[in-house]
């Protein structure tokens, strides 16, 4: 698959996943550098937000309006993932006043980027994602914005749980 990066088309790498298919386990590291993995995660439905790096004003935004659109759904849970270090990520937790947003940074061994095809080799970061899992963890939506600097659907991610709760 492939995305506009800037004027750049870039290739993603790591496996093709689809509509149906049940969410492989990954692990990537929280702001503790504490390795979690999706088995960590119970809530009935799990939104998994990919952003290039948390401090683009895209991924910043992407970030608050998922974690504020989804919070009245009690079993609902947001993880962004992203290859910021995870100083980068609790430093942005804090000036952006959300400490209840969970970040997983993958920098380390890539695992989730390359089981759900969101990495960006060449710059070694992931593409915008996001994915929602029901209960037993199969996709049941699955978007890569093809452009990278535009937005996700906010609305459609929203009206999927709606579905699903």
């Amino acid at each position: 698959m492939e995305v506009m990066f800037g004027k750049e088309k870039v290739t993603l790498k790591g496996n093709t996943v689809k509509l149906g298919d049940i969410a492989e386990n990954f692990t990537a590291i929280n702001t503790r550098f504490q390795e979690k993995s999706l088995d960590d995660f119970t809530e009935k439905v799990l939104v998994i937000s990919v952003v290039p790096s948390l401090d683009t004003g895209v991924c910043d935004y992407q970030t608050k309006t998922f974690n504020k659109a989804l919070e009245q759904f009690k079993k609902v849970k947001v993880i962004t993932i992203s290859n910021d270090l995870p100083f980068a990520q609790e430093r942005w937790c804090g000036s952006s006043g959300l400490d209840h947003v969970i970040t997983l940074s993958d920098h380390r061994n890539l695992d989730f980027a390359m089981k759900y095809g969101t990495l960006i080799e060449k710059h070694r970061l992931q593409t915008r994602a996001v994915f929602v899992l029901d209960q037993d963890r199969k996709i049941v939506y699955k978007e890569f914005v093809p452009v990278i600097s535009d937005h996700p659907s906010y609305e459609e991610v929203t009206e999927v749980i709606k579905e699903l709760l």
